[in-house]
This record gives structure tokens, sequence and C-alpha cells, in this order.
């Protein structure tokens, strides 16, 4: 096994190989427990420390093939964090990172502040209730804030659901990190298809969850750090971003009536 580790990280190095061996072998060294992931990850965390532990699992056999070309998830995980961090936008700070015996990667990094988005629209700020209903529209118009200027930065997120958006409310205001980055990239100007992409995967809640004129809110943010779109690229963002999202939960029988 192989590792790599930020130097005085603290006082007392931890062996961050032993214990990534440990959870790999679903061993639960003390302070950590493992957490629902995705069936290609194997997640931890240890709240005491505010460490969590991602192991990359292999998604298809032609995962080796492509990490060959582009780099390994978790090594693409590792680079992005620091891309965002880099930029002035929250992400994990990595700790340690290596390569275990059954030949998957794994990566140790901080835990950010907050909650996801959609924990905050679905149980924090509830819809319906008339007396969050300022912090609520708060939420949604410093999210459109955040994420585009992320996009005006030519960040494009790989798997921009409000899951993966964490949001903490601290000075009157909301701060935004995000996490699960190994799919970001990172371009000039950022892609159309992608952003349409990116702005698809936030509006993934019902019109239950989230009303037509919430998303407004959220999207007038937006646009407005998106200056260099005319009114009719961002309003066919905006239309298409959202007919793509209901389709989808369409097809996954989440829409109560169509819309």
């Amino acid at each position: 096994m192989t590792a790599s580790a930020l130097p005085n990280q603290n006082s007392n190095p931890r062996d961050w190989p032993t214990v990534a061996a440990q959870l790999a072998d679903r061993q639960l060294p003390d302070g950590w427990e493992l957490v629902n992931s995705s069936g290609f990850a194997r997640v931890a965390h240890n709240a005491e420390q505010r460490l969590f532990y991602k192991e990359f699992l292999p998604r298809s056999p032609l995962e080796s093939v492509k990490a060959t070309l582009r780099g390994s998830r978790a090594t693409r995980a590792r680079i992005h964090n620091d891309e965002l961090r880099l930029a002035g936008f929250k992400a994990p700070q990595n700790i340690a990172w290596g390569a275990l015996g059954s030949g998957a990667e794994y990566l140790i990094s901080t835990a950010v502040p907050g909650h996801g988005v959609d924990d905050w629209l679905r149980r924090q700020l509830p819809p319906g209730d008339p007396s969050l209903f300022k912090k609520r529209r708060q939420l949604l118009s410093d999210l459109g804030q955040a994420v585009g200027r992320l996009h005006h930065t030519g960040f494009v997120h790989g798997d921009m659901r409000t899951g993966n958006v964490l949001a903490d409310y601290r000075g009157g205001r909301f701060h935004f990190a995000y996490i699960d980055n190994e799919r970001n990239s990172r371009h000039k100007v950022a892609p159309g298809k992608f952003v349409a992409r990116n702005l698809m995967q936030l509006n993934m809640h019902t019109p239950q969850e989230l009303s037509r004129s919430e998303r407004w809110v959220f999207f007038q943010a937006w646009r407005r750090q998106m200056r260099e779109l005319s009114e009719t690229e961002a309003n066919v963002l905006a239309r298409e971003s959202f007919a793509w999202a209901m389709r989808r939960l369409a097809a996954k029988g989440k829409l109560v009536t169509s819309q």
C-alpha cells in the first residue's frame, strides 16, 4: 500500500494507510462509522476528527484504462478539490490518499461545514411554512449567486445534485461548499451543455418541493453572475434545464401530476 499525506497535519501524525486498510476491510477504527454512499464508493465519517474516508470502487473493467488516460477517480477528486480551494471556493481539504491492496484507491479529506441544499429545502426550511419564507428565498438567492460565480469562473461540477452542495448559514447569509468533485472540469468559458446539465441537476426537485417562483429566485441570482450570456441564451438555459429535470423526474415516477 502506498499513501501520501499533508505534513504537520497535527502533533501526533496518524497512520493513514492502516486506517484506510481497516476501513476497506469493513473494520471500524475508533471514531469511524460507515455512511450511505453509491455502489461505486465506500464512505466513512469520523465526526470527532471531522474527516471523511472515501474508497473509490471500480465502475467497470474499463476504469483502469480510463485512469491511465485521465487519472484515477481518487486522483481527479484530489486535484479538483485543490483547484476549487485555490480559486477561492470551499471544498474538502485533502489529508491523505493512496492505493489499497485490492487495487482500489482512497482519499481522506476534511469535512466541510453545512448540510446539503436538499436537506435545507426538504427538512430545515420545508416548503409551505410562512415563517420560513424569507430565509428559504435567501437560500435560493445565495445559491444562485454562488453557482453563477462558479460557472462564470469556468468551473462545471461533475454531479451538481443539491446533496453535493453544502450550505452553512452564518453571519446572516448562506455559504456553500462543493463535494464529490472527481468529475469536475474547468474551462476558459464553461460550455453551455455542461452548464445546462448542472442547472438540470439542481432542478431535480418536484414542484411540491420547489415552486416555479422559487426556481426563478435562484435563476435571477445565477443570471446576474453570468454576464457573458445574452438574455436569450440565459432564458433558453433556464427553460431547457427545467424541462430536462421534469422529464427525468417523470421517468423516475416522481411527478404526481404532469408539469
